[in-house]
């Protein structure tokens, strides 16, 4: 074997390697939060509740989606006025978080760093207000907020996931 075909070689395997750890965020898949049963309707409209009393405190208008530890659909509400495309993104921001068990933050984070493959990521949605939602320290699904700043919609969504602690 050539010198340049085990450079080129080494170069994929290290790409690789670099792609695995910035979609585990650095951390192992075994330290990851494991999913837990599916969110039910009671848990998802309270999750729900405390994001639209937080958007509507600071006078926000937001589409919340909840869906399950698959990414399907649960409960939305939208508080009226909100525009009208806030609606998929909403959901797909917490497709997103539930199928990678992380915040959409976190792709936020790293397209802002330049990491541009992430966009490549099918249903990696890189735009904050996406949240996994944990209960008794499992995944049960996950909340998607959109409406507006990306920063607003993460609030809003902390909201929600925090409302889920308060039980």
């Amino acid at each position: 074997m050539t010198a340049t075909k085990l450079m080129k070689k080494s170069s994929i395997v290290w790409g690789l390697v670099l792609i695995l750890l910035v979609i585990f965020g650095g951390e192992a898949p075994a330290q990851m939060k494991a999913y837990g049963s599916p969110i039910n309707l009671e848990i998802a409209k309270k999750a729900a509740a405390s994001a639209i009393t937080e958007a509507r405190k600071n006078n926000w208008s937001m589409a919340v989606a909840i869906t399950d530890t698959a990414g399907d659909l649960v409960y939305f509400e939208k508080i009226d006025g909100t525009m009208t495309a806030s609606v998929k993104v909403a959901m797909s921001k917490a497709r997103s978080a539930a199928l990678f068990k992380r915040p959409t933050k976190v792709w936020q984070d790293l397209v802002a760093g330049g990491n541009l493959f992430i966009l490549g990521l099918e249903g990696a949605v890189t735009l904050d207000g996406g949240l996994p939602l944990v209960v008794d320290d499992k995944i049960v699904g996950a909340i998607g907020v959109s409406g507006g700043t990306t920063a607003q919609d993460g609030q809003v969504a902390t909201a929600g996931a925090q409302g889920l602690a308060a039980k």
